[in-house]
């Protein structure tokens, strides 16, 4: 596979087996597909399903023949910098598609699935795009501030919590006072729905924002 099996397992390379058949488990418990039988999540569950599988044999196979990832036939580069940088790995990339296709109540469910202990700072951002998504403003910026304090290195999480965190400070009543004698703009009004436009748009890809 493609992907970083430990990480598609949620643990560390450094994890025992004991650890990692545990994380199995709880994956295999969630997602398995006889749970959404009567799901639209059905197909997306046994999609996921396949893919823990993949990575738990391969990470046996690589234990067995005394490979670490890093070192493995495929020698997938999986590194913060990379990663923080060109966004080109994500944990959660069923859960952003269903973000972008405006099915926010399934990408709750998978998020809402995860173990309490495999909660990583993308896990808080995205929870945090649900509830922008939803226009719960203030638990969205509580979400990227968890997100950003976990891995403050992340310029998606950065450039996405300066925004909405200027949107809240033109949003504030105090704001509003202080421009009363400008352009006359308020928290209704054109100023602000660019600046919400502008960060649904940059932060997850123009598709993400239905008004465009």
């Amino acid at each position: 596979m493609n992907k970083n099996p430990y990480a598609v397992l949620g643990v560390a390379e450094n994890a025992t087996d004991e650890q990692i058949k545990s994380a199995y488990r709880e994956l295999a418990k969630k997602y398995h597909p006889d749970n959404y039988q009567d799901s639209p999540l059905r197909d997306l569950a046994t999609e996921k399903m396949k893919e823990i599988n993949e990575a738990y044999d391969e990470v046996q196979k690589m234990r067995k023949e005394g490979r670490s990832y890093s070192s493995s036939a495929n020698s997938y580069s999986y590194n913060t910098n990379t990663y923080n940088n060109s966004y080109t790995h994500t944990n959660y990339p069923d859960v952003r598609n269903l973000i972008r296709s405006g099915r926010l109540d399934d990408a709750q469910t998978i998020l809402s699935g995860v173990p309490a202990a495999n909660r990583d700072a993308e896990w808080y951002f995205l929870q945090g795009m649900i509830n922008y998504n939803k226009g719960w403003t203030d638990q969205a910026y509580s979400y990227f501030k968890t997100a950003c304090d976990m891995d403050p290195s992340n310029t998606e999480f950065r450039q996405t919590f300066n925004r909405i965190n200027q949107q809240r400070t033109y949003t504030t009543p105090e704001y509003n006072r202080s421009r009363s004698t400008g352009c006359g703009c308020s928290s209704c009004d054109i100023c602000t729905a660019l600046c919400c436009a502008d960060a649904c748009c940059e932060c997850m890809g123009s598709d993400l924002c239905r008004c465009c």
